[in-house]
């Protein structure tokens, strides 16, 4: 009997001690609430930096009092102001910082080496998988040339439409793109929207001209009026302002020509009611609620936000909701366009739909001995969310500085 009790009062113990031991393992780092930190380049007159205070507002909805947040805007990518910012918010307490702008991604690793009891989550970055390897240096963006690929299959269906009315012929199928700079996401996104348009149109050709500059208004409504001029019935963009659309909207009410417009990271119909196809965007809020809900139960945030990759680095596309598609223009879409675009965005889902591809060869703009045959499709943002295509397609692409 003696024993009895003396098992007894061990196995007492014993899962007292494991509750304990539980305890702490798994419940040292939840918290009741937390301080967030916002690092934005430009304020929200930019459509860009807009879609990240949208998010952050949804953020704020859904954790409530549960999340205090503190902002510093118009800081620019100059790293000793960012720098000042991060240090500030860290001062106040904040445990998650969100930077937003690809030129953040060396101070925000920096300051991750600085504060390992901090995450620095940084969007459009690709650091998270360079030396040093830190847990919590983060980095996270939408799979946009999806967008981008679904964009230019509705600017085909409309120069299909063009065509077939007689408005031009197939040899004038030309779009012209706004690019803001000469790197990897910026030829990604452009290829994925003329792959796009060529999925309908075949014939079709398009102009890229830079403007070296992410949100210059008068820059980027300039450049779109010399592609107008150089023969592009459609026009899109990779850059932050509405001038793109709003010198299509111009040339067609004013001018009398025959051009349309595609939009990036918010609806253009406002300033171009009679152009204005439609426009695509990458939607943060799964991320950052995501990334907060992690921090509050004490857990890694690509656990909870799914990641792809085995790396700090997270990536998802219109299966999870983070690309969406905004601004359609009903009004002037040709008839077909939104089944072919609900085709299209299901077979994304499913995984079904790979854009780089084609009888194509890519050229990369900075070594002419780098190419690509799209006869193999290319994995773009299989090992990171970083676009990493980087190769202008020979004979039916030409960049004009």
């Amino acid at each position: 009997m003696k024993n009895k009790y003396v098992i007894t009062a061990v196995t007492v113990i014993l899962g007292l001690g494991l509750m304990f031991v539980t305890s702490k393992v798994f419940h040292k780092d939840t918290r009741d609430s937390i301080k967030v930190g916002f690092v934005y380049n430009a304020d929200t007159a930019t459509a860009y930096t807009q879609n990240f205070f949208r998010a952050r507002t949804e953020l704020e909805n859904t954790f409530g009092d549960k999340v205090e947040i503190f902002e510093k805007f118009n800081l620019g990518e100059v790293d000793s102001v960012c720098e000042e910012a991060m240090e500030y918010f860290i001062e106040k307490g904040c445990k998650l910082i969100f930077a937003i702008s690809y030129g953040h991604g060396n101070i925000c690793k920096k300051m991750a080496q600085k504060y390992p009891d901090v995450q620095f989550c940084h969007f459009t970055g690709d650091l998270a998988t360079t030396e040093p390897i830190l847990p919590n240096y983060h980095t996270a963006m939408g799979t946009i040339h999806e967008g981008r690929y679904v964009c230019g299959i509705i600017a085909g269906m409309k120069l299909q439409e063009m065509i077939l009315q007689g408005k031009i012929s197939r040899n004038q199928a030309k779009v012209g793109y706004v690019a803001a700079f000469n790197y990897a996401e910026v030829i990604s996104g452009y290829t994925a929207f003329f792959l796009g348009v060529q999925s309908i149109v075949p014939e079709s050709q398009m102009i890229v001209r830079y403007t070296n500059t992410w949100s210059n208004y008068n820059i980027e409504k300039k450049t779109a009026e010399e592609l107008i001029e150089d023969g592009c019935v459609i026009i899109s963009q990779h850059s932050d302002t509405a001038g793109p659309a709003t010198a299509c909207e111009e040339a067609s009410v004013k001018k009398g020509k025959t051009v349309f417009s595609i939009g990036y990271n918010q609806s253009m119909t406002d300033v171009a009611p009679t152009t204005s196809l439609v426009s695509c965007r990458i939607n943060w809020t799964p991320y950052m609620v995501g990334a907060t809900e992690a921090l509050l139960k004490g857990k890694k945030i690509e656990s909870v936000v799914k990641s792809p990759y085995k790396s700090c680095d997270s990536a998802a596309g219109f299966d999870k909701g983070w690309i969406e598609i905004v601004g359609l223009n009903q009004h002037i879409l040709p008839e077909g366009t939104i089944e072919e675009m609900e085709k299209n965005i299901k077979l994304f889902k499913n995984d079904s739909l790979t854009v780089f591809k084609g009888n194509y060869v890519g050229v990369n703009p900075f070594d002419e001995n780098d190419t690509w045959d799209l006869r193999t499709p290319f994995p773009e943002c299989a090992e990171r969310s970083a676009p990493s295509f980087c190769y202008v397609l020979r004979d039916v692409i030409e960049v004009r500085e």
